[in-house]
């Protein structure tokens, strides 16, 4: 191999001149060698790449940009700075990359942005308060989003339909994410795309999956089984493998018990089924009194996880409310620091 990644012309072998068949053929093998070798390097691209055709074909901190995104295409003029944001997700994507926006929507009952983002970007905290309340992520202030006057407006496509993007997009450029937990990884990219911050977002999931597969090697020959349970507002549920919660656990090697295998992203059970969410380790979270509404249940005390004392109280919002890359990076750790503690 000669410097600058270029071959050398293949050597003869045996002082003979390869023949052109031979030749091709030693040529696809060592192809094919290259590439095992380059996913062995670098194997998060296909990880964090996002779907067909999203995203934009500009370098980092170029503009104007054009995204193309689950609603359309989007121009963005210039970098922007002020920016408005419609679901809890993506205010936790704006912060990890370095932007506080000036308008958020909410979660019913909490405030617009979750303590474990004040903790994790306190030095913004005067910014974060200053934000704009823009209304329930269901139905954002329309209004209040114009007379903010942003140069950028952040969507998902889970939640907010086709003709609140047409009405947005008169006001500012707006970009669509996918929204749902499961989709984190790709709406982080998008949202970062949009902003001229593609390699800061690859670098965070680089990093985040390098520490995954870390610590899935401590329980690699015998990976306990998880569970995710949320009690709110009146109904207490187990999240699935599909969840963003459930996701995570699969990133670190962890399993699941059957009784929880299913495709959606949670599903509802009864105190009288909450045998459903027993697993060697339990991450539960409530609002107000629920949390130790479930822990008060008759049947808490005989989950095996809960006699194990693997039950664990955890952040209502990182763990179920939010779907950012902060959120998974406190997931993360936190499943990891309790398993192998």
């Amino acid at each position: 191999m000669e410097r600058g990644g270029r071959c050398s012309p293949p050597c003869p072998i045996g002082g003979k001149a390869m023949s052109m068949p031979s030749l091709r053929h030693h040529l696809s093998l060592l192809a094919a060698v290259l590439c095992l070798l380059a996913a062995a390097i670098h194997p998060l691209r296909a990880e964090t790449a996002l779907p067909g055709g999203e995203g934009g074909a500009q370098p980092d901190g170029v503009f104007p940009r054009q995204l193309r995104h689950p609603f359309g295409e989007t121009r963005i003029p210039s970098a922007p700075s002020r920016i408005v944001v419609l679901s809890t997700g993506q205010i936790d994507a704006a912060l990890t990359l370095g932007v506080v926006p000036v308008g958020a929507t909410r979660v019913e009952g909490r405030g617009l942005y979750g303590a474990y983002l004040a903790d994790a970007f306190a030095s913004q905290r005067a910014k974060l308060d200053a934000m704009a309340d823009l209304g329930g992520r269901a139905s954002p202030d329309v209004e209040a989003i114009a007379q903010l006057h942003p140069d950028l407006i952040l969507m998902n496509a889970a939640l907010l339909k086709r003709d609140l993007y047409e009405r947005l997009s008169r006001i500012a450029p707006t970009v669509v994410t996918h929204g749902t937990g499961v989709n984190w990884q790709v709406d982080f990219l998008l949202l970062a795309d949009a902003l001229g911050k593609r390699g800061t977002a690859e670098a965070f999931l680089d990093r985040f999956h390098a520490d995954a597969r870390a610590d899935a090697v401590r329980w690699r020959d015998h990976p306990p089984a998880v569970s995710f349970l949320m009690s709110l507002a009146g109904r207490t549920r187990v999240f699935g493998v599909s969840s963003f919660a459930g996701g995570i656990a699969q990133e670190l090697g962890l399993v699941r018990p059957a009784d929880q295998r299913f495709s959606e992203t949670s599903q509802d059970i009864s105190a009288e089924l909450l045998d459903r969410a027993d697993a060697d380790w339990i991450f539960f979270a409530g609002r107000g009194g629920a949390r130790e509404g479930v822990a008060a249940s008759p049947l808490w005390p005989t989950l095996n996880a809960v006699r194990a004392r693997h039950a664990v109280a955890v952040d209502l919002d990182a763990f179920y409310l939010n779907a950012g890359p902060t959120a998974a990076r406190h997931v993360l750790d936190t499943v990891a620091s309790a398993i192998g503690r």
